[in-house]
């Protein structure tokens, strides 16, 4: 093998594996297919090719075991107390009825309804 052939190789194999080490690996569930001790807490609303749109609905004392996301916008059907766990820690939030959110998207996070109110969730997925 010429050093040239041999040059052009490595430049290959380099290259290949930057390629690959790029790719996100999704090792978590998405929020349709997560659920909550062993029970769906998602059903698919609507799916076609350009949108994906899902509803969730946590009462008192369900959570939504660790999952990511795309990004996505959310609204709020009915709110509650959660806690949210992610790599930074443990955060209790109140989610308001009528309210909104937009997310460029999360690798990973859990979330569990504390409050004393069933909530529901609207997540919309463009694709």
């Amino acid at each position: 093998m010429s050093i040239k052939t041999f040059s052009i190789s490595i430049s290959i194999l380099i290259l290949f594996g930057f390629a690959v080490s790029c790719k996100k690996e999704k090792t978590l569930p998405d929020p349709l297919a997560a659920g909550w001790n062993n029970e769906a807490v998602c059903e698919l609303i609507e799916e076609n090719e350009k949108l994906r749109v899902i509803k969730c609905t946590f009462a008192p004392g369900v959570g939504h075991e660790k999952h990511y996301h795309e990004p996505h916008f959310g609204y709020v059907l009915s709110g509650s107390k959660f806690r949210m766990t992610d790599k930074d820690g443990a955060k209790e939030i109140q989610v308001l009825t009528g309210s909104s959110f937009f997310s460029e998207g999360t690798e990973g996070h859990e979330a569990l309804n504390i409050g004393d109110s069933t909530a529901v969730f609207l997540i919309m997925e463009p694709k």
